[in-house]
């Protein structure tokens, strides 16, 4: 499959892993595109710039530390390379994938909250791959709008509860349509998407 420009490139020879980080990626708006190779993702590099890779440390043939480094000299410093590792864990692997050039270094099994805050940082904002959320915010009804925007702003399930005078249960059934809505799984991630549209608390 050709790279898709502004696609998010996963690059891991595990399908099973790459199966489900595209399932993340994608429910919360990006396009991705996936490689089992170094040499199989530098192809798709090179026919349409991604907006971000998520690299592999051990592959195949040529590791991703080269790849890693050919990425850079074909697109520049600041293009955005994340290593997410099994297998290379220990600090000095870490380091060595930063001296590389990598931006980020996460080592599996990752937190979800923590890998997606990561892809939102080192995307830049404007790209083919920026998730496409307003929409998504615009399917929640007005009070599901009010308990994100409590949410957002640090209140707890009884605090929303209280300030909104329905019930916790209430409360909770939101909660639920609206990760179900914006297509996230969980708590963090929608926080993240109400501050990232200035979902402010209601008057």
């Amino acid at each position: 499959m050709a790279a898709l420009s502004g696609s998010v490139l996963l690059v891991d020879d595990d399908e099973q892993y790459l199966d489900l980080v595209s399932t993340i990626l994608e429910r919360a708006g990006y396009r991705t595109t996936t490689a089992s190779s170094g040499e199989e993702a530098l192809a798709l590099a090179r026919s349409g710039r991604p907006a971000l890779v998520v690299l592999e440390v051990k592959l195949p043939g040529m590791a991703g530390y080269e790849v890693c480094r050919e990425l850079k000299d074909a697109y520049g410093e600041g293009f955005p390379v994340i290593f997410v590792s099994g297998v290379r864990t220990e600090p000095f692997d870490r380091a060595a994938g930063l001296l590389v050039g990598a931006d980020d270094y996460l080592v599996k099994p990752f937190d979800v909250d923590e890998f997606m805050a990561r892809i939102r940082k080192h995307i830049a904002p404007g790209t083919n791959a920026a998730p496409r959320t307003e929409p998504l915010m615009s399917a929640l009804t007005p009070r599901e709008r009010e308990v994100l925007g409590l949410l957002a702003d640090g209140l707890d399930q009884s605090e929303i509860a209280d300030r909104l005078v329905i019930t916790q249960k209430t409360v909770s059934t939101h909660i639920q349509h609206v990760l179900e809505k914006l297509g996230v799984h969980s708590r963090a991630q929608a926080v993240a998407v109400a501050h990232r549209y200035g979902l402010s608390r209601p008057d």
